[in-house]
């Protein structure tokens, strides 16, 4: 089995024959298109590989650390090998940017380009390779080239009502009552969707996630859909986030931001979100936007404690178990929120990206008075993950937030005492 992100969390598919279909296609086309032209932009990525000493090291180093031996010998079909040559990745990467994102039947493959790396990502020259800023800088001109293409009308060609359309019967499935659930209209072409970005970030319905307690500012709501990963207290400053259990360290998450001090010692709340849900983000408090920070950073570096040198093995859901690892370096924005509760005061918003286009759109600016439930930003294509941080001097109780509960937007998930 090779780069499923975990069944349960709805980010690659959950069925084996669905993504084994998937990879065997998508490697027989693109090997037999290896000889053909590159787009540019792939073009430029070739030419960075091979005119860098250091990077083209790492990009060779990668496939071969991956063990030769099963399961990592073959792709998941058992028929193909494993992709092991850069210029077969940089094929796949040439037809994937010039492609829609289909649904799977039994599944739906929603991280192609994680698919790829999953193995490589957790080897050491993996790590090394995807932390490295040039790598990071031209993996962010390939996602710019692919967003062109999936904010394009051309995109929609997926929403249609096919097996392997986003309206299809599987789909549907996995999405009961979408048409009551967003804003669409099922009687349009597309439902009205103007792109599958449009598609991917659209909008609950008016009444569908009500805001909980919206003149309580004792309440704090959730700001986004999503599934509870961990809370965390007393959390460092400054601490080792690379390693084993990964622990969170606000200076880096916070990218050395002089707000960032105000959170030592205090309360981090962390929960992703599935590819099929809502990728909007709300306000948790009412209170004023008083700064906001885009942090570019990594798109496939997984936490090396998760990699081949785990002793149970690399993390076989792409870096999804390097949830935490990824606030202090993925590409993330950062929401700071200045709440008209003084027991709340501060506190921050992080939205982090993972993976492929990863794109965070942050849709306010400091000054902007905010309330429960308004919305502040949005994720585009990619998976996702969100926090909150508190400062130590907010006594903040979660209410119904074990770990793996989903919980929706702007349902309570805590409360501040008085």
């Amino acid at each position: 089995m090779a780069a499923l992100i975990h069944p349960s969390r709805g980010l690659l598919p959950a069925d084996p024959p669905a993504l084994a279909s998937w990879v065997a296609r998508k490697i027989a086309t693109s090997v037999q298109c290896t000889t053909g032209p590159l787009a540019p932009v792939i073009q430029e990525f070739q030419e960075l590989i091979e005119n860098d000493p250091q990077i083209y090291m790492y990009f060779h180093q990668m496939f071969d650390q991956v063990p030769k031996t099963p399961p990592y010998d073959n792709d998941p079909t058992g028929r193909n090998p494993q992709v092991r040559d850069y210029k077969v990745m940089l094929a796949l990467f040439n037809q994937i940017i010039t492609e829609s994102i289909e649904y799977e039947r039994g599944g739906y493959i929603a991280s192609p380009i994680s698919i790829i790396l999953n193995w490589p990502m957790g080897t050491p020259a993996g790590f090394a390779a995807f932390t490295n800023p040039k790598v990071n800088a031209q993996f962010r001109k390939v996602f710019d080239v692919w967003t062109s293409f999936l904010t394009s009308r051309d995109s929609c060609y997926v929403l249609n009502s096919d097996d392997c359309g986003w309206f299809g019967p599987a789909a549907k499935e996995d999405m009961p009552d979408f048409d009551k659930t967003y804003v669409c209209d099922p009687d349009a072409e597309y439902h009205g969707f103007t792109s599958w970005d449009d598609f991917f970030t659209r909008r609950f319905r008016d009444g569908v996630r009500p805001v909980a307690c919206p003149d309580d500012d004792s309440i704090v709501t959730c700001a986004c859909e999503s599934q509870v990963l961990r809370i965390a207290r007393n959390v460092k400053a400054r601490d080792s986030f690379w390693l084993k259990g990964q622990p969170y360290s606000l200076e880096d998450m916070l990218n050395n931001d002089p707000l960032a001090a105000q959170f030592t010692d205090g309360t981090v709340f962390q929960a992703f979100l599935s590819v099929i849900s809502y990728h909007r983000w709300h306000s948790p408090v009412n209170g004023t936007i008083v700064k906001t920070v885009l942090v570019p950073g990594t798109y496939f570096a997984e936490s090396p404690a998760m990699g081949f040198a785990n002793p149970d093995g690399p993390d076989p859901y792409a870096a999804m178990e390097s949830q935490a690892f990824l606030t202090s370096v993925a590409t993330r924005a950062l929401v700071f929120i200045q709440a008209d509760n003084p027991r709340i005061g501060l506190m921050c918003f992080v939205a982090v990206g993972m993976a492929e286009v990863s794109t965070c759109d942050v849709t306010v600016v400091p000054g902007d008075v905010v309330k429960k439930g308004d919305e502040i930003g949005t994720f585009h294509f990619g998976g996702s993950t969100h926090c909150l941080l508190f400062r130590p001097e907010t006594k903040i109780e979660f209410v119904g937030c074990a770990e793996g509960t989903d919980i929706q937007l702007n349902t309570v998930i805590a409360t501040v005492a008085h």
